[in-house]
């Protein structure tokens, strides 16, 4: 039956058959002579077998040794490349930043500017853009697949997390060319109040109710058309008219892709796009992300 053998004790044999000394060993392995001595002797109980036959002329390999030698060896090199690609790829998984989106960031030329200044402050460092379903408001925060995150605010439990609002945009109502109020230039949001909205899922929590625009409803209920977690799934309801739906002015080259329109929207606030990470992380890729970030924002 083949024993498990600690690389420690390995590296202990070949250390003490290169030298053929164990004191001379033990000096180079910055350990005692004693303790070395012993775990030769447990490695050779292990094996059944002497390695090394110790006399008055000094220490030699046993044929057991000679054998076992070349194949330690290659063992603990193996051992040491082994090691040294996972160093690899530590430091490779260490410089990496996963920026979470619902949305893309893309807008007006943001996301170069933040990526410039970020390089600036980590040339060896990549940032890696995940999508995340509209069903999650935090863009993979909350489940830590993300390191930070571009969100649409409000966040819920907003405590969990820090943010800086990176872009804002006027809301915009998108609703099929065959709309009444399509021939219109603009529209006002209490216009709006009876029409079928096209909502998120309710695992997006206040972000569903934010873009139903609930707080100037003046405690209406909002009739709901229909769920959308995507922008096909809302162009497609946008299109067959079972609702309309607000969206970031930003947006709406993603909508209007044929038989949808977009309308400017008066009486509510614009949109808050923000980058967000965790409280408390205070990696300095995630922080200095948030600074470059910042600096693009405010030049």
């Amino acid at each position: 039956m083949v024993m498990d053998v600690h690389g420690r004790d390995l590296r202990y044999f070949v250390t003490v058959a290169e030298d053929l000394h164990f004191t001379r060993a033990a000096e180079r392995l910055f350990i005692s002579q004693p303790a070395l001595s012993k775990q030769i002797r447990m490695l050779e109980r292990q094996l059944g077998a002497p390695l090394f036959d110790r006399g008055r002329e000094g220490v030699r390999l046993t044929p057991v040794g000679e054998a076992l030698l070349p194949h330690a060896r290659q063992v603990l090199a193996a051992w040491d490349r082994g090691w040294a690609e996972a160093e690899r790829a530590k430091g490779k998984q260490r410089a990496t930043l996963v920026a979470g989106m619902s949305t893309s960031p893309g807008r007006g030329g943001l996301l170069s500017a933040i990526r410039s200044r970020f390089a600036a402050l980590h040339p060896e460092a990549t940032v890696q853009l995940r999508q995340v379903g509209w069903d999650d408001p935090t863009a993979g925060l909350a489940d830590g697949t993300v390191d930070v995150a571009f969100v649409w605010l409000p966040l819920p439990d907003p405590e969990r997390y820090r943010w800086i609002v990176v872009a804002e945009e006027q809301r915009v109502v998108a609703m099929p060319d065959s709309h009444p109020m399509a021939s219109r230039d603009a529209v006002n949001f209490a216009d709006l109040l009876d029409e079928p909205f096209l909502a998120l899922p309710r695992s997006a929590g206040p972000l569903r109710d934010y873009w139903l625009a609930v707080d100037a409803r003046g405690g209406r209920a909002a009739r709901i058309g229909a769920e959308i977690a995507s922008t096909d799934e809302t162009y497609e309801a946008l299109v067959d008219g079972r609702g309309i739906c607000l969206i970031a002015a930003g947006n709406a080259p993603l909508i209007t892709l044929g038989g949808v329109t977009t309308r400017v929207v008066h009486g509510i606030p614009p949109s808050q796009l923000a980058l967000a990470w965790r409280a408390g992380d205070t990696r300095p890729l995630v922080l200095d992300y948030a600074c470059a970030c910042r600096q693009a924002n405010h030049p």
